[in-house]
């Protein structure tokens, strides 16, 4: 018996794996993985004394031997290799979703429709690397039927090797923006990646969800088995927007489906999860109040009423893309007694300036009277004297403590290191 399974054979015992020491629980596999601050292989002989866990999975030499702990050349890599060999013996199909905006708000809405058929796991939050796919996959059980899998990168090759870890029968690109330049390279460096789930399925999967209204991915699938939704007359599921104000609607079957996301940009969203629930069966009925139900979370597109103000929270992350989509949304249902705060865009390698300078453009062009701007790029690059700098949350922090905010409609956009959530208590 190789250490995969062995390992698998502990591992089925409770259908559990951690790689948190202070968080095993009965039965469970430990895995001592390595990180830049930490070492789990530290705690692998304490774990194993406890005898909480079936098994502890450890890559250092030094450690004493133990009838719970196997020794393996690579934790991560095991971690790995378990969670493709568990998926191949489950009879789950395997959905996949990457994309540069959307894919998390995408799986959640997905995730929320298919559940009104079958019995699903998802990714939880955005567990969507090189460690979450896998943590992923393990909690797939013989009883579920479609596990949806969330993918992200920020370097070439990484969606390849996630699609290899989690084998997809079919997949979904929610778009290709610019974002993570500087470990792409350039924008091409981003399409190349994102398509390799594309290139994946072609040769072990099924088929891809496209939507048919974008002629970028459209254009890229071409030559692929494709199932396509979206707001195009050639649609195998079309689907239409509908108002924003500020919350979407989409028009759909002579349906009028009424969503709690704000922003137009979320309409791709929605409209996937129509094509993947009906392409996979799901009742109308039942699509459109999975859709209707679906509540925001964790700083995503949130509709905040303080009690002072109205606060659009959208401060989960940046790009090009995404913060261009939310300005200009927001100047379409916002007084005019509004406030932009916005926050750097982080990871634009060489495109910084001029991909900052564009945002600082746009507002003027759409006439925002009033924006606070925090990070060292916008501070740069803003030359308004209408608009406020800060270098950092904190100096912004200290400024609304001395100049409250008041009777204003809010949009909080930026990169999750700018960390403007901390300013939400102030608002």
């Amino acid at each position: 018996m190789n250490a995969i399974e062995t390992i698998y054979q502990a591992f089925t015992k409770a259908y559990k794996v951690t790689t948190d020491s202070r968080k095993v629980e009965k039965d469970a596999v430990f895995f001592a993985l390595k990180g830049e601050n930490f070492d789990g292989n530290d705690f692998a002989l304490k774990v194993a004394e406890e005898a909480i866990a079936s098994l502890v999975v450890c890559d250092r030499n030094d450690i004493p031997e133990h009838e719970r702990i196997v020794k393996v050349d690579d934790s991560l890599k095991a971690l790995q290799d378990l969670a493709r060999h568990h998926r191949h013996q489950m009879n789950a199909k395997v959905l996949s979703i990457t994309g540069t905006n959307g894919k998390t708000t995408t799986k959640e809405l997905v995730s929320a429709v298919l559940s009104q058929k079958y019995n699903i796991i998802h990714t939880e939050g955005n567990y969507n690397n090189h460690i979450g796919v896998p943590l992923t996959l393990l909690t797939i059980k013989p009883e579920t039927e479609i596990a949806v899998v969330e993918m992200g990168a920020n370097h070439p090759g990484e969606i390849d090797t996630l699609a290899h870890i989690a084998c997809p029968d079919c997949g979904l690109i929610t778009n290709i923006g610019k974002a993570h330049l500087e470990g792409f390279g350039s924008f091409e460096g981003v399409i190349n990646t994102k398509t390799e789930l594309y290139r994946y399925i072609k040769q072990n999967g099924d088929f891809i969800f496209v939507n048919r209204g974008n002629d970028l991915l459209w254009n890229l699938s071409a030559d692929q088995k494709r199932v396509s939704y979206g707001c195009h007359c050639g649609a195998d599921y079309p689907v239409a927007p509908g108002e924003c104000k500020p919350y979407l609607s989409v028009k759909w079957k002579k349906r009028l489906v009424q969503t709690r996301l704000v922003g137009e940009y979320n309409f791709e969203n929605a409209a996937a999860a129509i094509g993947v629930g009906q392409h996979f069966g799901v009742e109308d009925d039942k699509i459109q109040t999975a859709l209707e139900a679906y509540q925001p979370t964790n700083s995503r597109s949130q509709v905040i009423e303080s009690g002072k103000n109205r606060i659009i929270m959208d401060a989960y992350n940046a790009n090009p893309t995404s913060m261009q989509a939310s300005v200009r949304n927001f100047r379409k249902i916002c007084s005019e007694n509004h406030l932009l705060i916005l926050g750097d865009m982080r990871e634009l390698g060489s495109e910084s300036e001029n991909e900052h300078k564009f945002i600082l453009k746009l507002l003027e062009e759409l006439n925002y009277k009033a924006a606070y701007l925090v990070g060292p790029n916008f501070c740069a690059y803003s030359g308004c004297k209408r608009w406020y700098t800060f270098p950092t949350i904190d100096d912004l922090y200290q400024y609304i403590e001395n100049h409250p905010i008041e009777g204003k409609d809010i949009l909080v956009k930026g990169s999750r290191g700018i960390r403007l959530e901390k300013i939400l208590p102030l608002l």
